[in-house]
């Protein structure tokens, strides 16, 4: 059975890598699937939901991997997932996370309105958020 060779980075660690039979990513566009033999291509990610459908001989599971932003080169069966946040479903701390949100928020709140260091925490609370939709 033909594969395709995956890394998928966020910039503090390797998260996955591995053969997989396919994958579906959460392109700016909608979804995109992606089998051997895929076209070359080059992507900006969206934010959601990255499916990894791994080998039957690796038990054939499916790794889901949330991610917010970043980029995807696709080329000769080998798919490189740079993500600028990313997480699997299945290492997510529900109430880690809510703090860390509610930190967020205060410390945005503390800021007076029209201050551009305010874009950062609203970032890190979209990000709270879509994590904990997939909690």
């Amino acid at each position: 059975m033909a594969s395709i060779f995956c890394q998928f980075v966020r910039p503090d660690k390797l998260l996955f890598q591995g053969e997989v039979a396919h994958l579906v990513l959460v392109a700016q566009a909608g979804e995109l699937g992606v089998w051997p033999g895929h076209a070359p291509e080059i992507c900006a990610l969206g934010n959601g939901v990255v499916r990894l459908k791994l080998l039957d001989a690796d038990g054939g599971d499916t790794i889901n991997v949330i991610v917010y932003g970043g980029y995807v080169e696709i080329g000769n069966d080998n798919v490189i997932v740079l993500a600028d946040h990313a997480r699997r479903s299945d290492d997510i701390e529900a109430d880690v996370v809510q703090k860390t949100k509610d930190a967020a928020v205060a410390r945005r709140d503390a800021l007076p309105a029209g201050d551009h260091r305010r874009a950062y925490y609203d970032e890190k609370i979209e990000w709270c958020d879509l994590l904990l939709a997939h909690a």
